[in-house]
């Protein structure tokens, strides 16, 4: 179950990549709801993730 929620928080951060705001919001309730190692898996994928969309920079600052 957990795992299946760590996959869902990454296809819905996907999907609203396109808005930072909303990248933001989803990403703030994520790291309410994963479990702590998952935090730090989706730290690492987000650097991937966000590595060529300047955009979503900002929301960085949340994982740090």
């Amino acid at each position: 179950m957990a795992r299946a929620m760590f996959e869902y928080t990454k296809t819905i951060l996907k999907k609203v990549s396109f808005n930072s705001e909303l990248f933001y919001k989803e990403l703030e309730k994520a790291l309410n709801l994963l479990l702590p190692y998952e935090v730090e898996e989706l730290t690492i994928w987000l650097k991937q993730f966000t590595a060529n969309k300047p955009e979503l920079y900002s929301c960085m600052a949340l994982i740090r």
